[in-house]
């Protein structure tokens, strides 16, 4: 389970102008996270624009970057979809490929109930022999597992544990306490330190893109028990969210990647281009923080 420990960013997609996924970039961010010391990444979640990629070019993202880690990380496949079927099709995918787990959000949109939804995780595990972590994100699917149903779910031996994308501290508490053994991942950027405090064996998340070197320093410093270094460090990462807020997040990110010199690109539509006062703005007030 230690292979599971620690810091992983949740990619982004790079794409060229013509659409395509750009490979040198995603290659270019991929060694910089590894020289900085991630564990490993969460490739093709919400991050990575999963839901505006086709199926073909999702399972092109997960072949191009276990080529690029070439074995030196851990890596975990999201392969969540609204369907069951095509869920386990990006499964199969990810298994054949060698990835070490899989991740999937619960199929939302439609209201599933928690029954059919526990349906879903149980039928793709039953078809693709890879671990399996539940995506807590109640802020984006709209589903609330609530501790006790997740606690059942992390009963099945095949679960590797939980991403938990909620502020809902106590929540995650509760789990970790009754199922120490499996990982569970802070999901949450501005707070990683409170998930950390709540029992959080590492995190995923998207700034780690460009700031996996200071969740890093969070974690070896909660660790060490210098608390007052990690709340300062967990500071300046809030910091630079809040005012990724004010632009667009995942616009926001994309262009702070580009501004480091890795040519992102932009988000897919219906996401809209950054207009230049929101790209001053990301030279201005985020970029000096990455150095603060």
């Amino acid at each position: 389970m230690a292979n599971f420990q620690g810091i992983f960013p949740a990619l982004l997609t790079p794409f060229r102008p013509d659409g395509g996924i750009h490979e040198q970039a995603l290659a270019q961010l991929m060694e910089r996270c590894l020289r900085q010391g991630v564990q490993g990444f969460y490739v093709s979640g919400s991050t990575g624009e999963a839901f505006l990629m086709e199926t073909g070019e999702r399972v092109r993202l997960l072949a191009l970057c276990k080529e690029i880690a070439a074995n030196r990380c851990t890596l975990i496949a999201h392969v969540g979809c609204i369907s069951t079927k095509a869920t386990i099709a990006l499964g199969l995918e990810a298994q054949r490929l060698g990835y070490d787990a899989i991740s999937a959000v619960a199929p939302f949109y439609y209201k599933f109930t928690l029954e059919e939804i526990a349906r879903f995780y149980t039928q793709v595990m039953d078809a693709v022999d890879l671990p399996m972590l539940v995506y807590n994100i109640p802020g984006y699917s709209g589903v609330q597992f609530g501790a006790k149903r997740l606690i059942q779910m992390l009963a099945d031996e095949r679960v590797l544990g939980l991403k938990h994308s909620s502020p809902d501290y106590f929540e995650l508490s509760q789990i970790k306490a009754a199922c120490p053994h499996k990982i569970a991942y802070n999901g949450c950027d501005e707070t990683f330190l409170q998930g950390l405090c709540a029992g959080a064996d590492g995190g995923i998340g998207s700034t780690y893109n460009f700031l996996a070197d200071r969740y890093l320093r969070i974690r070896a410093a909660f660790q060490a028990g210098q608390l007052q270094t990690a709340l300062q460090e967990q500071r300046v990462c809030a910091d630079i969210v809040e005012k990724l807020l004010r632009v667009g997040v995942m616009a926001g990110q994309k262009e702070i990647l580009c501004q480091l010199g890795l040519d992102f690109g932009q988000c897919r539509a219906p996401f809209q281009p950054l207009s230049g006062e929101q790209r001053a703005f990301i030279a201005k007030e985020i970029l000096p923080l990455l150095q603060a």
